[in-house]
């Protein structure tokens, strides 16, 4: 697991975090108490990953809306 807060990590970087932890879960070659800590980041670095992309659906609203355009997204796919 990376040192860095999530809070400081891009949409990639945390999504490539994500990916890693739930590859060492799905391996189950970790002690429970290990296992509990990576859930728990896991949890945190999906939660991020929901936020960045929600801000960037938001972004993408006001340009359309500024641009007359009709307003709307669909909720990405796998989060």
């Amino acid at each position: 697991m990376s040192e860095k807060p999530i809070a400081e990590m891009s949409f990639e970087e945390a999504m490539a975090e994500l990916e890693a932890v739930v590859g060492k879960l799905e391996r189950g070659d970790v002690a429970l108490e290990q296992s509990i800590a990576f859930y728990e980041r896991g949890a945190q670095l999906k939660a991020h990953c929901e936020a960045r992309l929600k801000a960037a659906e938001e972004k993408v609203e006001l340009i359309r809306a500024q641009e007359g355009r009709a307003v709307g997204t669909t909720p990405a796919q796998g989060l």
